[in-house]
């Protein structure tokens, strides 16, 4: 199964894993989460990203999400990323996490592209319903 670690600024982490546990209502054994804040120091950061990621590969790679490309979490998640067996994708968001969560048994590459269209498919546009006007 496909490991998975959410690097975020803070506590969007730790809020992303525990809406992810409660939409999916079971244990998520290969998910982990790592908070960032300014005081840390990046290279201490990817030496706890090094060890998570030993933690959760089974051999079916690991895949980072990672809340603003640019931001310290981004950077670090970048000096992970091995082809084909650590990927990482920018801009987290729930329906990201969930689909990615979903399709963990599929190969790295099939769950790469699913959790990159959860994530695009959960920004909507919400119009008012015509019913309440």
């Amino acid at each position: 199964m496909v490991g998975i670690i959410i690097v975020t600024h803070v506590s969007l982490g730790e809020a992303l894993v525990s809406c992810a546990q409660h939409i999916m209502a079971r244990d998520l054994p290969n998910l982990l989460q790592l908070s960032v804040s300014k005081a840390d120091e990046p290279d201490d950061v990817v030496r706890r990203a090094n060890e998570m990621i030993s933690q959760l590969d089974d051999g079916s790679g690991v895949l980072l999400l990672t809340d603003i490309y640019g931001g310290t979490p981004s950077n670090v998640a970048q000096r992970l990323v091995r082809a084909g067996k650590v990927e990482a994708i920018a801009g987290v968001n729930l329906p990201m996490l969930v689909r990615t969560l979903s399709y963990s048994h599929q190969a790295l590459e099939v769950v790469v592209s699913k959790a990159i269209t959860g994530g695009l498919e959960g920004v909507l546009y919400m119009l008012p319903d015509s019913a309440q006007e």
